[in-house]
């Protein structure tokens, strides 16, 4: 069954500037498509980022081979463009608000001096902030600020205005993200060579996500992060409970899903992209770790 893309919705509750998608609050719905439910596929947001702060209710729903729960108060980012959202369930009073932005949005606002891939690895293991009482009062006062101001178009300053409060919400969310971040490190790593092990553990995550399937030797990354590889998997069996190899793996079976749900590259092709030797020994690789032929995945989706 088709993945399908989820756009921000129009009408009612909804404010943007001008009629683009840029930039788009949505002040009081559930994270429901319109049309009523979610595909039991799921859905996937192309080109958006979306904050995502639950007021009332409960919802649930798979994320990145995650189950994430929200409550009040809790806040769900959602920055891995293309990951799929699955299986949501919600109870009947479930609402929230949501801050949907594309990439080219957050840019113009020139947050890319204080965001960096850190955030980004994190973000994609703790997609939810449960935030303290006086955090969200003080998200809340953000947004309905910037709801206010992008509804009174008559100043002369209107999109930086607009744009620079966005933007100070956005650094006041990093900031609690960091927060958390922070004070996870401070209570399992009480040293600095424990430290040093996690920032070691999250470059080697940051390494093979960047590489997008086409490394795929442990050898090759821990002469990128100058340690033996018996040391990268001991650091990364006590820092992440997991092998290296099991990291590699992850990542280059999401590189060749993604190519095979949202391109039309011949097997052929996505062989060769991913430095595979020949397309039999990718499809050989693909059925023995995902349990299916790389056409019957994309069958899957495409039917």
């Amino acid at each position: 069954m088709e993945i399908k893309p989820l756009l921000p919705r129009r009408g009612e509750g909804t404010l943007r500037i001008d009629d683009s998608d840029d930039l788009v609050l949505i002040e009081k719905v559930g994270f429901i498509p319109e049309g009523g439910s979610m595909p039991e596929s799921g859905v996937y947001a192309e080109n958006h980022a979306v904050i995502i702060i639950c007021t009332e209710g409960m919802a649930q729903f798979e994320y990145e081979g995650q189950t994430i729960q929200l409550h009040k108060n809790d806040m769900f980012i959602y920055m891995m463009l293309r990951s799929v959202v699955s299986n949501f369930m919600s109870s009947q009073n479930f609402n929230c608000r949501q801050i949907w932005f594309t990439a080219s949005e957050a840019w113009s606002i020139d947050m890319h001096g204080s965001k960096s891939l850190a955030d980004m690895i994190y973000l994609k293991q703790h997609p939810k902030v449960s935030l303290a009482d006086h955090n969200a009062e003080m998200l809340d006062g953000y947004f309905q600020l910037l709801c206010r101001r992008m509804r009174d178009r008559t100043p002369s300053l209107y999109y930086d205005i607009v744009r620079s409060l966005f933007s100070t919400m956005l650094l006041e969310i990093l900031a609690l993200v960091r927060g958390g971040k922070e004070s996870m490190e401070e209570t399992e790593n009480t040293n600095i060579s424990s430290l040093h092990r996690q920032r070691l553990a999250d470059k080697f995550m940051q390494l093979v996500e960047e590489s997008d399937g086409r490394i795929r030797k442990v050898d090759d990354f821990a002469n990128q992060l100058n340690v033996t590889p018996k040391y990268l998997s001991t650091l990364l069996k006590e820092t992440m409970n997991r092998r290296p190899s099991e990291a590699i793996r992850f990542f280059t079976l999401k590189a060749i899903k993604h190519r095979l749900r949202f391109t039309d590259m011949t097997m052929q092709e996505i062989a060769n992209d991913l430095d595979f030797p020949n397309a039999s020994f990718f499809g050989k690789y693909f059925k023995e770790h995902a349990g299916m032929t790389p056409l019957e995945f994309r069958n899957k989706y495409h039917r």
